[in-house]
Order: structure tokens, then sequence, then C-alpha cells
């Protein structure tokens, strides 16, 4: 075991750990650390004992800024182009510092990726992940390019590393690259970059503990630190495997002497299985992928060039609703002055043009379907009343509308149009009738014709269909239940191919099949609540947009 691996695994130690590895060698890109503001420093003042002083880059850093260029001020009192180098450059030998990285525009991220590829400015990055909703994370082009990951949020000190010799270089262990990449593709890791990450961190481990030769305790820690944090999916067991056979008996002509040593795969995976926490398993074990998850009921961010937040600007013409940024237009024409023979004024040509770029959420407008039929009509409208008032109460905030849908007797009536207005909610919603068949086909179908009208006009729609799920009245309005229930199938499978998000509520007082399988054909989250009210179902419902 390394001098490095030797305590329990720990996330504010294996913080510590990762910013030693990437002090003694910068390749590994650098640390994503989400949470632990307390605890970031620390990680902080190791690096600046290995590294130096950091940079920190804003989130509303300008490309100029970041990558350098044209110093416009100095430009035109020297008449001579003077160029400033941007902080990547300022940078290079040390580490940059992202906070609020998951509000990074995904040009910025890419800016950084791209320095980070070339290595002209070899520099370390570290990335402080603030984000409370599952959407909010820093770009996946960002991520890709730093070896960990690592999660402080309930984490507690660590003690501090001890000091060490770092060897010159580390030769690799035999097999060590082939158990890496296998561990890599049985936990479902496509990208190429984690096990050649997992081998520079093999390595460096092994020079922190003033070896040249990487050991099987190295390849172990670091699958732990870079593989464990990108598995997407549990180890598949081996087709046919059969069950070893048992030792010989001593005295059988076999070697005694033979190593049981297990094969170096095994050692690295189950380095990795160990490090997973038993809350990360199930999903794990589910298939479901760690990537960046969908932002279900919040407006997608879409870029535009009238408001929003500023992005950096671009070459190009104004004009059609693009503003020239007349800054970036002077910086890009100051260094060709001299050669155009100003004669004492600022010559531009069409290339020197810049238009400003901004970044704006769209709309969000949460769709509620409600089955108002039967005799539980009323406890059901009067949960969907409440939380239909709790949504709008944040709508002015998070720049959402609501809209609500009964289905009831042989069809499905828009009861309340999109809208923001609490009042006229109120108004609309104080007199819903109540009692009749189920039309569920009817209902869903309203439900995704409105959506698919919304999102035409620029908005991101959710869906929450509140319903036992048992659907008797079919969409011609027949009363046959089989043609009812086939309806409905085929009505939930249009929500789901149309890829609209979704939730399925199952408000009966004994969930059944039926309700899951529908949530499945809309490829929607089921909640079962049979007996929420109007608190409740509008937590569960928050729960679900920000999954």
């Amino acid at each position: 075991m390394t001098a490095l691996g030797a305590a329990a695994p720990d996330a504010h130690r294996d913080a510590l750990i990762a910013a030693r590895l990437c002090t003694i060698d910068p390749r590994l890109g650098g640390i994503v650390l989400k949470g632990g503001e307390i605890l970031r420093e620390a990680v902080l003042a190791d690096l600046r004992e290995g590294l130096g002083p950091e940079r920190r880059i804003p989130v509303n850093v300008d490309d100029d800024r970041l990558l350098g260029g044209i110093d416009l001020t100095a430009t035109l009192a020297a008449g001579r182009p003077v160029r400033r180098d941007g902080l990547l450059a300022e940078a290079a030998g040390g580490f940059v510092v992202l906070p609020m990285a998951e509000r990074l525009s995904e040009a910025v991220a890419g800016r950084i990726a791209a320095a980070i590829d070339t290595g002209d400015a070899r520099f370390v990055t570290i990335a402080f992940d603030d984000g409370v909703e599952a959407d909010a994370r820093p770009p996946a082009a960002l991520m890709e390019r730093l070896a960990f990951h690592i999660d402080l949020t309930e984490a507690r000190p660590g003690a501090a590393l001890s000091p060490v010799t770092v060897a010159d270089h580390a030769e690799d262990t035999p097999g060590a690259i082939d158990a890496l990449v296998t561990t890599a593709a049985a936990l479902g890791i496509a990208s190429a970059r984690a096990p050649r990450f997992a081998m520079l961190a093999a390595r460096a481990a092994a020079r922190a503990d003033g070896r040249t030769q990487v050991t099987d305790a190295d390849l172990a820690l670091a699958a732990r630190l870079v593989l464990a944090p990108r598995a997407t999916q549990w180890p598949a067991e081996p087709e046919g495997a059969e069950a070893p056979p048992p030792p010989p008996e001593p005295g059988d002509g076999q070697d005694e002497t033979a190593s049981d040593t297990p094969p170096l795969d095994d050692l690295v995976l189950a380095a990795v299985l160990a490090a997973l926490p038993p809350d990360l398993l199930a999903q794990v074990a589910a298939g479901k992928s760690r990537q960046r998850a969908r932002a279900n009921g919040a407006g997608e961010r879409r870029l535009g060039h009238a408001r929003g937040r500023p992005l950096g600007a671009r070459a190009g013409m104004p004009g059609g609703g693009k503003r020239l940024s007349l800054i970036d237009t002077l910086r890009a024409a100051a260094p060709w002055q001299r050669l155009r023979g100003r004669g004492g004024r600022v010559l531009i040509r069409r290339d020197d043009l810049r238009i400003r770029r901004f970044e704006a959420r769209a709309e969000a407008l949460t769709i509620f379907a409600v089955d108002a039929s039967g005799s539980s009509a009323l406890a059901r409208l009067a949960e969907a009343k409440g939380a239909v008032e709790l949504l709008l109460a944040e709508a002015y905030v998070k720049r959402a509308e609501v809209a609500l849908i009964a289905f009831r007797g042989t069809g499905a009536e828009p009861l309340l149009p999109p809208t923001r207005s609490l009042t006229r909610a109120r108004r609309s919603l104080a007199d819903l009738p109540g009692g009749g068949g189920t039309p569920l086909a009817a209902g869903l179908n309203a439900a995704r014709e409105l959506a698919e009208s919304a999102r035409a006009r620029g908005r991101t729609p959710f869906i929450v269909v509140l319903t036992d799920g048992r659907a008797n009245i079919a969409a011609d309005g027949g009363t046959v239940r089989a043609i009812a229930e086939s309806d409905a199938a085929s009505a939930a499978r249009a929500i789901g191919v149309a890829g609209i998000a979704a939730a399925f509520v199952d408000i009966s007082a004994r969930p059944r099949p039926e309700g899951a399988m529908l949530a499945a054909a809309m490829r929607a989250r089921y909640l079962a609540l049979p007996r929420a009210d109007a608190t409740a179902m509008h937590a569960a419902i928050s729960a679900v947009q920000a999954a």
C-alpha cells in the first residue's frame, strides 16, 4: 500500500491526495470539487505550496481576458499594437480556480478545454461545483478533461498529508494498462481519457511514494479516484461463469508454492466497487447514467442577441436583432490601423465588426392533467388546486407558467390556460366540475397537444398527470374498457416519443400496475402518492423537475 492510500477512503483526504497527484503530474488536468466550501481551502493551500499562486477565472470572463489579445487603451495611446496575456497564459506552471463552474457557458468551457488539450501553457484546473439542482453541473467538455471528481458535501476534515520525496519517474507494472481499460469498460465508461488519467495517477502515486515502479496498490488507488466517479453501470457477470475449482490437496503433484493472488483486473475492479457509496450502487445497478441530467422543469438555455446573460462577442454583421459590440469592434480593428493608413481616423472594415451574444433561459410551462372523474374527484381537484397555487407562487422567480387540464365524462377540458397570475388561477379553479367516467386518453392527448404548442412558441413544457391510471372511456367516447386502456397506452407512448418531460402521479388509494406501465410508456417519473396533500404533491413535483 502506498503512503497516499494508507488511510481508509475519505472524501477530504481523497481531495488532498488528488491535489498532490496533480502537483506531481499536471497532465491530470485538475479536480472538480462539489460542496465543502470550508474544506476546499486546504486543497488550495496544498496546490499553492506545490504550484504557486492561482488565477481565478470569473464566470462572465470575456475572450480577451481569458485568452489574451490587444490592449485597446494601450494600443490607442502608443499608436501601435500592444498585446496582453490572458488569465490562462498567466497561470502557466500554476493552477486556475473556477468558482461556480456550473454557471460557465459552453463557450468559455470549450476555450479552457482547448487550452488544456494543447498543453502550450500547462496548468491545473480546480472547478468548484456549487450547483444545487441535478442539472446544474459544470459543462461536460470541462469535466471530461479533469481527472478527479470529488464530492465534499458530507466530508469531514482529514489529516494533512505527510511530506514526501518525489521520484523522477515510475515504470508501469505488466498488464497495468490492460487492467485499467478492462475495468473502465466493465463500468460503462466510454471515454478513452479515463483509463489514461488513471494510469497517470498511478504513476504519480508511485512517484509520490519515492518509488520508480507502479504497484497494484497504486493502480487500485488511481482506479478508485478516477474511474469510480465516472461509473455508469454495474459490471456484468461473465456468461457461462463456473464456480472456481477446489484447492488442490497436498501431495497431488501440483506446485504448492503457486500464487493464489487474484488477477490484476479483479484487484482494480474490486477497489473501484469498494469506493462506490451504498446509495450509488442502486443507481449503477439499475443502469442509470451519471451524465449530466436533463433539465426537466427548468427552461432550456438558449443563445440570443437581445437579452440574458452576456457571452463573448463574435464576428458578424449587425442587423436583424443583432447588436454591434463597439468595444470589441474597436479592439479587433486596432492592430490594423498602421497598415490602413488611418490619418487620424480609426478605419473599420467588415471583418472587424463584432456582435453581442446573450444566453437566456426559455420560459417553462407546467401542465397539470387532472383526473376529475369518480367519487374521489373532489379530493384530487383540491390537491391539484393547492399544488397549482404553490407552483404559481414561484412563477415570477423561475419564469414559469402553469396550465390545468381536467378530464372527465367523455373528454378533456382546458380549465386554466398558461398563466402566471395567481388571481386568475384561483378564479378559474374555484368551480371545477367532477364526476363521471375516466377518458384518460383524451386527457393525455390534450396535455401533449398543449405541450407541443408551447414548445413551438419557444417554451419548455413539463406535464404532470394526476390519475389512478384506470381508463374506462376510449378516445372516441366509447365505453369498452379494453379499447380505453389501449388508447391510453397509445397516448402515453406519444408523449414519450415527443420527448416531453413528464411525471405520473398515481393518486389511487392502492396503486396498481397500470399507473407504472403508463409512466414507463411516457418515459416519465412515477410517483405513488395515495394520501398526498398539496404541499407533499408540490414537493414531489419540484423534486422530479430538478432530477
